[in-house]
């Protein structure tokens, strides 16, 4: 990984340099890029409002991808639950069965034009679908070993018969696709399918110990080779108590939360390494700067290993610390000093579920700088990772970034969600959130097109899941 982080401090963005090719390397729009589709979609089956005499417009530019990361027991993220924007989930809520399956396709096409199975690498693409939509040709273009397709209800006439519908399971299986299917005690429809479960979907706000206790038993008895996905969990609390009734994945903002870290302090790694950078600002000698470096003989190991690195095209070998100082230059020191200490000392699993997050808020604000000078984009990707740096590190955020003298467009952003960065800031976040009313406003407020922020964001997705691979 910090080879990659290396390349991008010198500028060769893997498969993204310079920022302009980025978008035409990048995979495909995150939407439904024909809005001619949309609008034969809009004649043949259009949304209903509260009136169901009035149909709702859609606009082709406004759906998009979201992406929610699902956490194993490690907390690691094991996959993503991949859905519509919120808005358009909303619109179709109360819709007929064929509007969902439409949208189910939708949300399938655009899947299979963002390359999903490159994007993910190793995870999983959790896809909620109606039952009825497991038959449908368009599922064979997703990679099969990589879906799970979670099976939801509709009040509809056209639901499948369960004979048919556990045939149609087992047919997918066959493939590697893997099926999950709703908590068995609100939704009794698919309880004869567990023994074909290969994830059982759990809902945070529906659990208690008594409940939970029952449920897990019941679905070890029914399912022994399911595993218990939770989803909608809010905080820390609540996947510690999840994880002792037993269940393997996780979802919900919980992985971003905070806690109260006040009595923690950077770890050793760390704050060796925020010493170093507050001496870097100060400007201090060559010669001080390598002998802080050696006393971290790995780090010094690394630094040289990198400097050396044949992509690098150096017509020297650098062998000495003060040398590779000089080569790499004060301003590159910093940045990669700063890279570091967000991926030294992990206290938990969840920190490198954090640290992703803060790279795809990073990445995506880089690429939304795209018109500025190099030293602003540099900026702007270092707000968005450091954005989460408190979560990474789990201390207090002033520990966290206090030593390292940022500037104060970055200070502002980072800590008080103000400055020039801000609002850039907010809108890579809003993302992450799900929110189509808050990805519309902080898109405007940064005279940004919502489509052009979702391609973005999963272009940033992309980028940060290829250089951890």
């Amino acid at each position: 990984m910090l080879r990659a982080f290396f390349d991008w401090l010198f500028g060769r963005r893997r498969s993204a340099a310079p920022a302009t090719a980025a978008h035409a390397k990048a995979p495909s729009a995150p939407r439904d890029t024909d809005p001619a589709g949309f609008q034969v979609l809009n004649r043949s089956a259009p949304l209903r409002s509260e009136s169901p005499d009035t149909p709702v417009e859609i606009d082709a530019n406004t759906i998009f991808l979201c992406r929610e990361a699902v956490l194993g027991r490690d907390q690691r993220i094991a996959g993503y639950q991949f859905m519509l924007q919120e808005g358009t989930r909303n619109r179709i809520r109360h819709s007929s069965r064929r509007v969902h399956h439409l949208y189910a396709e939708v949300l399938v096409r655009n899947l299979v034009r963002a390359d999903i199975g490159t994007l993910i690498g190793r995870r999983f693409a959790f896809i909620d679908v109606p039952d009825s939509f497991l038959d449908h040709p368009c599922l064979a273009a997703l990679p099969a070993h990589k879906t799970v397709l979670v099976l939801g209800t509709h009040p509809d006439p056209g639901a499948p018969d369960i004979h048919s519908l556990r045939e149609t399971v087992n047919r997918l299986r066959v493939t590697g696709v893997r099926i999950g299917v709703p908590d068995p005690a609100v939704v009794s429809e698919f309880r004869p399918l567990l023994p074909l479960a290969d994830f059982v979907m759990l809902r945070a706000p529906a659990l208690d110990a008594r409940r939970g206790l029952q449920l897990a038993a019941q679905v070890v008895e029914a399912a022994p080779q399911a595993r218990l996905l939770v989803r909608d969990l809010p905080g820390l609390e609540d996947f510690r108590f999840c994880y002792k009734l037993g269940a393997s994945l996780f979802q919900g903002p919980f992985i971003t939360s905070r806690e109260n870290w006040d009595d923690r302090d950077l770890g050793p790694s760390a704050a060796r390494l925020t010493r170093l950078i507050g001496h870097v600002k100060a400007d201090a000698d060559t010669s001080e700067l390598a002998a802080l470096l050696k006393e971290d003989a790995a780090l010094s190991l690394r630094l040289l290993r990198y400097i050396n690195a044949a992509a690098n095209g150096l017509a020297e070998h650098v062998a000495s610390i003060e040398r590779a100082v000089l080569v790499i230059g004060r301003d590159k020191l910093y940045r990669w000093l700063i890279l570091l200490v967000c991926s030294m000392d992990p206290p938990s699993g969840r920190s490198s579920a954090a640290l992703e997050s803060a790279l795809v808020r990073a990445r995506m604000l880089e690429l939304l700088g795209e018109d500025r000078s190099p030293a602003e984009r540099e900026a702007l990707f270092l707000t968005g990772l450091l954005s989460l740096i408190d979560v990474i590190l789990e201390v207090p955020m002033e520990k966290a970034i206090g030593p390292l003298s940022l500037a104060p467009e970055i200070n502002l952003a980072v800590r008080h969600g103000e400055g020039p960065y801000a609002s850039l800031l907010e809108l890579a976040i809003a993302c992450e959130q799900l929110n189509a009313e808050r990805i519309s406003s902080a898109a405007s407020r940064c005279g940004v097109a919502p489509g052009v922020a979702s391609e973005r964001h999963l272009a940033a997705l992309s980028w940060a899941l290829a250089i951890q691979e």
